[in-house]
């Protein structure tokens, strides 16, 4: 559960840095330090997913000759954290005093949409876990190597003139 936590601490900020990139009213360097906060905690979001994936693998010890599971459990429970902040914050919109009876509705329709994604995915999790445990089927840990973080393997770094 930490690693989920940790994940989702990491959308959480990703989240508030991407509305801050988004503001005009800050600057050429505010923006810049909100794409490299963006840029941090995405890396290390992929890194808690990879963590995440390695926990349940060695926890559920998927069987090799089953269908794999195109996306992991990781994946799964990243997307899960980020529909959860769709949700808070679309709850939020749904009710904003300061907005128009239309802008509400608008948002508690798509409220309802995040919901329902956030019980088919929940239920899709579900359904992997238990199928993975019985050996019907598996999923391969899939490592992101997000190379615009790294120096080494990024050609605007590593060729700097």
């Amino acid at each position: 559960m930490a690693l989920v936590e940790e994940n989702h601490w990491r959308n959480f900020q990703l989240w508030h840095e991407e509305d801050e990139a988004r503001r005009e009213d800050i600057g050429a360097e505010g923006v810049y330090r909100a794409k490299r906060a963006i840029d941090r905690f995405n890396q290390e979001r992929n890194d808690f997913i990879e963590k995440i994936d390695v926990f349940l693998f060695e926890a559920l010890s998927p069987a090799e000759d089953v269908p794999t599971n195109s996306e992991t459990p990781g994946m799964i429970i990243d997307r899960l954290s980020i529909l959860a902040l769709k949700h808070y914050h679309m709850q939020e919109e749904s009710v904003r005093s300061s907005a128009s009876a239309l802008h509400r509705e608008k948002c508690l329709t798509k409220l309802a949409v995040i919901k329902q994604q956030l019980t088919d995915l929940a239920r899709a999790l579900d359904e992997l876990i238990v199928e993975v445990q019985a050996k019907q089927r598996s999923f391969s840990l899939y490592y992101q190597f997000k190379m615009y973080n790294d120096p080494e393997l990024n050609p605007k770094l590593y060729n700097r003139e």
